[in-house]
């Protein structure tokens, strides 16, 4: 076999490996939802939601799940879902235990329950999603919702594509993704998940975040940026017996 022809094949498997990446990851389905509870109903919240995680994560068709308070309001949790096709979470919200979920968040409800679809534009694997921070390690999770303005999405995505594979080489990053909304192409999510807190803050002076500073200091509808940005808790799954 020719040089020129190993170039040309290695070539084509390279594009029909892509076209069946893309292909895959759009069929996933991504899912936060978040839930907002009277004092009263904060543990038996918690608890419920950590047994719909449980269930999830044995579910072969879940790609990763997880359940989260915020930091400085724990009344405010968050169920962050990825699965493999819609069809599989539909009937998975039919289930006995998200029912459960559902009756729970109700009887203490202080705001209705808010249900956000996404789509990731840097996919993951199911084996990234599941990777686990070490045993001694004190993980966080950030949070940050970016309402770009109209016309200045498409530069947002770049500036990430170019910086993301930085910032997931990172020695304090577990996981980080970006993510935009279904129902608007101007609004983003960044889920960024670090070994802990001197993990964050090495991030935040890492020189390849600057040009997603200045877009995030010029570009979005709401300033400062940080009004968007969720310290998050992770209560399920348990970490391991840390």
């Amino acid at each position: 076999m020719t040089r020129n022809l190993m170039l040309v094949m290695c070539l084509l498997l390279g594009s029909i490996y892509v076209k069946a990446q893309k292909t895959h990851s759009m069929k996933e389905v991504v899912v936060l939802t978040r839930f907002e509870v009277k004092k009263d109903q904060e543990n038996a919240l918690h608890k419920s939601l950590g047994e719909y995680v449980k269930q999830a994560l044995v579910n072969e068709d879940n790609i990763m799940a997880e359940a989260y308070y915020e930091e400085q309001s724990p009344a405010i949790m968050w169920l962050i879902e990825r699965w493999t096709t819609k069809q599989v979470l539909e009937k998975i919200s039919n289930s006995k235990i998200f029912k459960q979920v559902r009756t729970l968040s109700e009887k203490g409800l202080v705001q209705p329950v808010k249900t956000i679809y996404l789509k990731d534009l840097e996919p993951l694997s199911k084996e990234e999603w599941r990777r686990e921070p070490g045993k001694g390690d004190t993980p966080i999770t950030i949070m940050l919702f970016v309402d770009s303005k109209a016309g200045t999405e498409n530069r947002f995505k770049e500036v990430y594509h170019t910086a993301m594979p930085q910032f997931r080489s990172e020695p304090g990053v577990v996981n980080y993704q970006l993510s935009q909304l279904e129902e608007d192409s101007t609004q983003f999510v960044t889920y960024e998940k670090f070994r802990n807190e001197d993990a964050f803050q090495y991030h935040l002076n890492f020189p390849p975040i600057q040009p997603v500073i200045d877009y995030l200091n010029s570009s979005i509808k709401q300033q400062p940026f940080q009004a968007g940005l969720h310290r998050l808790i992770r209560f399920a799954p348990l970490d391991n017996g840390r």
